[in-house]
């Protein structure tokens, strides 16, 4: 434990040195010492990088669009309140809160769904993409711009949400379920609204989107315990709107779910993914490396990729999951 500790604590990247000096040894976001380390990664080459490329391509070209740009310097310890991201995450809001993606119709097949931008009703459910809400609401959270918008996207995801309490785009009048990939984000942004804020709407709206993922162990079927998706249990970052067991665990640590007993299996398969060295492995990644505008390309690189290499990223978000379970000795 402690020469993995010491290998990430000696990183070149002060996001990872950041996750683990906070999500892992427990230091306090407030101190002297990590307000340091969070000008050193507003500073940082791939900060730059980010940050001075976004802007060429469009607000949700994944993965280089300022969504998308927003939402991993929130996940790796950018300071809040930067006025200079005002503008970026002021265009975000503006496209997510826009009139014509809130629109709702009611319409009865998937032709009739496909017609116009907004959000088709069916048979009684919202058929919403409310990963992007969800993400706009988290990137707002932690990087410092609540206003009057995030409680309108709290309250839009609360009307949107299903049943078994998740959110899905699927236009399939037939679509009775909530997806994971749409589920998880929105309970992301909720959960944190909540602990800025208190608010009880998001609150309740969170502790619902979390019983979809407990009550399915985070990786099964509830119907007969298979499992759902191969790649749901195999290890990422970042994940961007996709999911799996680690993304899952990290946000039942942010929502205070971690100590449910249904995530204990989850925990023990993360565990089972260790590597002789004490790290963990990205064994997939949801990039490929392009300075085009083509789709799921990246201009900066999240580390190896393989089942036998330890990853950086991964590893400082899974011994921080292992922490907030209780399932960690750092002494």
């Amino acid at each position: 434990m402690n020469a993995v500790l010491e290998n990430l604590l000696a990183s070149p990247e002060p996001s990872v040195r950041f996750k683990t000096r906070v999500g892992v040894l427990g230091e306090a976001l407030d101190s002297p010492g990590i307000r340091a380390l969070q000008e050193e990664i507003r500073t940082s080459p791939r900060v730059r990088t980010l940050l001075g490329d976004g802007e060429r391509y469009h607000l949700y070209a994944k993965w280089k669009g300022a969504h998308w740009v927003l939402l991993r310097l929130a996940d790796f310890g950018y300071p809040a309140g930067d006025p200079a991201l005002r503008p970026t995450m002021d265009r975000v809001l503006e496209c997510w809160l826009h009139p014509d993606a809130l629109r709702e119709w009611e319409c009865r097949t998937t032709a009739q769904a496909r017609r116009g931008r907004g959000v088709p009703i069916m048979n009684g459910r919202a058929r919403r993409c409310a990963s992007q809400q969800g993400n706009a609401l988290y990137s707002a959270t932690v990087l410092g711009f609540l206003d009057e918008r995030a409680p309108r996207l709290v309250e839009l995801l609360a009307r949107w949400q299903w049943p078994d309490g998740g959110w899905n785009c699927d236009r399939n009048p037939e679509a009775a379920h909530s997806s994971f990939w749409e589920s998880l984000i929105p309970l992301r942004g909720l959960a944190a609204y909540d602990r800025a804020t208190g608010d009880g709407t998001a609150r309740r709206t969170a502790e619902r989107a979390a019983e979809l993922f407990l009550k399915h162990r985070l990786f099964r079927r509830e119907s007969d315990g298979a499992l759902m998706n191969p790649r749901f249990v195999r290890l990422h970052y970042p994940c961007y709107w996709r999911y799996d067991i680690l993304f899952g665990l990290k946000v039942m640590a942010e929502a205070g779910f971690i100590s449910d007993p249904r995530c204990g299996e989850a925990l023990d398969l993360l565990e089972s993914k260790r590597l002789p060295d004490g790290g963990w492995p990205a064994e997939e990644r949801f990039y490929t490396m392009s300075a085009s505008a083509k789709s799921d390309t990246e201009l900066v690189n999240w580390g190896p990729t393989g089942r036998t290499r330890m990853n950086e990223w991964v590893t400082a978000d899974a011994l921080t999951v292992l922490r907030a379970a209780g399932r960690l000795d750092t002494n």
